[in-house]
């Protein structure tokens, strides 16, 4: 009895490994279909041969769906083209003049993801601060008879794209792309559980400190384990923010991320805190640009600029956009192209850049019905068939090393995951035992029930290409 079981799981496996890819995919997408979780799902996979481009399996490979954040790479790559490998931002200092000597000390905006971005020792808080403080002493400004000035109007007054929602924007990954940016955005509460569950908390510190800025805590404490639940409701330049549902019941303080309102406000307070410790005196205040503009409060602009401080290189920012998926660094990408193509840094021009770029290549415009640079809106739509196309196209291109570097590594896959309410979504490479490479795309929208269970159903297909 055991050997003819034996016999028979042989002739399975034979049977099925013996089969063509394609067919062994239909199969498995076939079985995904028939799952409950995928009852009214769409799914749309997309897999050609790298080398040849050349279809092996497709499936609704025309149809417009939420990619969430494998969009990500659309974005990258355009970076990549449009702006080129070696890219920087460049933040000014400088300085205007009065009957004294020097007047003002303007710190001016160039869109920078990376200012105060803990991610490298040169963009480190610290590290800003050190380097204001060291190009004052060079050219021996010890003293400013008026004001610190922030100049952060190089893209406008609208940081967020359209389509963004409010569940999202409170929190860190939601955090708005600002004319100046600083420390990502991002700022943590560290949140005290109470004496058991069902208790209210209580916020033990934030930090950043976000001086002017009320928050309206309405955390509860849940079940040991419970994970992070809570939730931040904000929206830019606002001085409430509210947080509400759950955090894990434990003895220390929980953090959780939200996105800074203003960070204008966060960096001219700290930076004239760090000064005047540092012996540079200021006779007047410290203002932010967008925000005295909104209050009606006139602000003079730079007459002389004295120096400059550099981001890292665009490829070093790919890296960390595409393996941490940074949302903030992608509407980054989206409003710089804007602006030095056209000199208008808005997320709309980006984008519309951007689609008709990759027309260019024969990639239609509805193909890529995109309204932001990091795919976290829900109206986001790009059929799996540009996606592949794209992908294909970077592989050809010199910077694909630093692209392909920057792709995460899940589930022994070089590829771009993404995950919103309802979608779950994988773009990238696979090489398989016999060398043989393949470049592929697989969205899932509108799946019922637990996402680690639909993950771990999309692994098994994509584990067919291996």
């Amino acid at each position: 009895m055991k050997t003819v079981c034996l016999v028979s799981s042989l002739l399975l496996f034979y049977n099925t490994f013996s089969q063509p890819l394609r067919v062994q995919l239909e199969k498995a997408v076939a079985q995904l279909e028939k799952d409950s979780q995928f009852a009214h799902a769409i799914i749309s996979i997309n897999v050609v041969d790298g080398k040849t481009g050349k279809p092996v399996y497709e499936k609704n490979t025309q149809i417009g769906l939420a990619p969430a954040s494998c969009q990500k790479v659309i974005t990258s790559a355009a970076a990549f083209e449009l702006l080129g490998n070696d890219f920087r931002y460049k933040t000014y200092i400088g300085k205007d003049y009065s009957a004294s000597g020097a007047g003002s000390l303007f710190i001016i905006g160039d869109g920078d993801p990376t200012l105060g971005s803990w991610r490298w020792k040169s963009t480190a808080d610290t590290a800003i601060f050190s380097k204001i403080l060291a190009s004052l002493r060079r050219q021996q400004l010890t003293s400013f008879s008026e004001n610190l000035i922030i100049d952060d109007y190089k893209y406008g007054l609208f940081p967020l794209p359209d389509g963004w929602v409010w569940q999202d924007i409170g929190n860190y990954y939601g955090a708005g792309c600002f004319g100046f940016n600083w420390h990502e955005n991002q700022f943590d509460i560290a949140v005290q559980p109470g004496n058991k569950p069902g208790e209210p908390t209580t916020i033990s510190f934030i930090k950043p400190s976000l001086d002017g800025i009320i928050v309206n805590n309405n955390i509860i404490t849940g079940k040991a384990g419970s994970g992070d639940n809570g939730y931040i409701y904000s929206s830019p330049y606002t001085d409430i923010i509210f947080t509400k549902r759950t955090i894990p019941f434990q003895k220390e303080p929980f953090i959780i991320s939200g996105s800074i309102p203003y960070p204008s406000n966060v960096f001219k307070n700290d930076l004239m805190a760090y000064l005047a410790k540092n012996n540079i005196a200021f006779k007047g205040s410290s203002y932010a640009g967008i925000g005295s503009f909104l209050r009606n409060i006139p602000v003079h602009k730079v007459m002389t600029i004295v120096d400059s401080i550099f981001s890292p290189t665009l490829d070093s920012i790919n890296y960390w956009f595409l393996k941490k998926s940074v949302n903030l660094y992608g509407e980054a990408f989206i409003k710089t192209i804007a602006y030095e193509k056209t000199g208008i840094g808005s997320t709309d021009t980006g984008v519309a850049i951007i689609k008709n770029y990759w027309r260019k290549i024969g990639i239609e415009r509805a193909a890529l019905n995109i309204i932001d640079g990091s795919g976290l809106s829900p109206a986001n739509r790009i059929t799996t068939n540009a996606l592949v196309r794209i992908m294909q196209y970077a592989k050809e291109q010199p910077w694909f090393g630093s692209f392909y570097n920057a792709l995460p590594e899940i589930n022994g896959i070089k590829m771009k995951d993404g995950y919103i309410g309802g979608v779950r979504s994988y773009t990238g490479y696979i090489k398989n035992k016999n060398g043989i490479e393949y470049s592929f795309s697989f969205i899932v929208n509108n799946f019922d029930g637990n996402a680690g269970t639909v993950r771990e159903k999309m692994w098994k297909v994509l584990d067919l290409l291996k």
